[in-house]
């Protein structure tokens, strides 16, 4: 029972973080077109802080089970107090210039703490102030004595202070509304078809950044110019024009002996090619291959596009195939051939690009596409290619046959 206890618990504190992050990501999205000097931190100060034209706002975010309630003595109510009281005290918050808001998914119920400092014509601070009182007389509660005593530490005129600067927003949107939020805005920027593969390149670079600030020896805002940079230029990247290019592909290694016995190697082999050129082959043929299937998967091309892209590629290929074939003429000696067929392979891996769509022009695709037509053997190098390789790839098989 108590490893099953465990397991939940670790489950709900993973998403309370990772609803801190998207909150963080929504809350900046939104200010965007505002005064441009705004910055966001994530579990810097409190869960999230954003700071816009002069003002702090600090953020405590709850994300509790349905039919929770925040009453006033919720330890999530005293732990936030506890929070701001402690920063109050070490002169790390200014409540005078600072908004508060707690934010939380649990209902907040008439009557109570909670329900006097939500924002509206019901606030009242004064009555929020005594009722607080009230429960921290009442509370003997071990897990909330030092919140307790955090609150009641500060001095005359600090408490009310600081409840003037909180707003409690109860019944909160969850951690799918808030994923419901940011898709919007991604719909809105790159329409519906495109939005959740924008939105999932959006969250997996501000999550990483958010690490970095975190792990950093100052733990810096992250400029809300910076997430907007980062936000335009992904949006462009599914333009009609474009297609994106992931930097988790981009970086994508692999060796030959990893693909020791595709065709495409094969194919290089016969023309003698170097053992690190083979190698960015072999890199070039992981990439492309990676990021088409991607995009197929993600709905992201076009229908044929990719078969119109390589009917392109084939018939540029085609094209200097056929020249290698009339300077060569019938009886060419096998190293002027292999010469040959190095020029071709040259021209492929140096000069010649050709892009799926105008924008998208990483060079790993071209190149990657064409060793991923060699692999169908579609298109090759060797000017003998068809048979060499078919002596290569087909003895076992073509005894088989024979002896049946």
């Amino acid at each position: 029972m108590s490893g099953s206890s465990s397991v939940f618990d670790a489950s709900a504190s993973a998403i309370g973080y990772l609803y801190q992050l998207r909150y963080a990501l929504l809350a900046g999205l939104n200010e965007f077109g505002t005064d441009a000097s705004w910055s966001v931190s994530v579990e810097v100060v409190d869960d999230v802080e954003i700071v816009a034209a002069g003002e702090s706002r600090r953020w405590q975010l709850k994300h509790r089970a349905s039919g929770t309630r925040l009453t006033d003595g919720s330890t999530d109510l005293w732990k936030t107090l506890r929070i701001w009281s402690e920063a109050i005290r070490d002169g790390f918050l200014d409540p005078a210039r600072t908004r508060l808001l707690l934010l939380t998914t649990s209902t907040v119920p008439v009557d109570s703490v909670a329900h006097y400092l939500q924002a509206g014509p019901g606030r009242d601070v004064e009555r929020a102030h005594e009722l607080l009182e009230a429960a921290a007389t009442k509370s003997a509660a071990d897990a909330k004595k030092k919140s307790i005593e955090a609150y009641r530490g500060l001095k005359d005129g600090q408490q009310q202070a600081m409840l003037a600067a909180i707003t409690v927003l109860g019944d909160g949107p969850n951690i799918e509304d808030v994923h419901r939020g940011l898709l919007q805005i991604c719909n809105f920027a790159v329409g519906k078809q495109a939005a959740e593969s924008l939105l999932n390149r959006l969250e997996g670079w501000f999550i990483q950044r958010c690490i970095e600030t975190m792990r950093g020896e100052a733990a810096l805002p992250i400029p809300g110019s910076e997430i907007d940079e980062k936000f335009s230029e992904l949006r462009d990247q599914f333009r009609p024009y474009n297609l994106p290019i992931d930097d988790d592909i981009a970086e994508m290694t692999a060796t030959r002996e990893e693909y020791g016995e595709r065709t495409f190697i094969r194919q290089l082999d016969l023309i003698g090619l170097g053992n690190r050129r083979i190698e960015l082959a072999v890199r070039d043929y992981l990439r492309a291959s990676t990021q088409r299937s991607r995009w197929s998967r993600e709905n992201l091309l076009l229908p044929g596009e990719i078969g119109s892209y390589e009917r392109r590629l084939r018939e540029e290929w085609e094209t200097h195939f056929a020249v290698m074939q009339d300077e060569l003429g019938e009886e060419a000696a096998e190293e002027t051939k292999i010469a040959m067929a190095k020029q071709i392979y040259g021209w492929v891996e140096t000069e010649f690009r050709r892009n799926i769509r105008p924008e998208c022009h990483d060079p790993f695709i071209c190149k990657g596409s064409f060793h991923i037509l060699a692999d169908d053997k579609r298109v090759g190098w060797h000017p003998d290619f068809e048979a060499r390789l078919l002596a290569i790839l087909e003895p076992v098989g073509g005894a088989v046959n024979a002896g049946a």
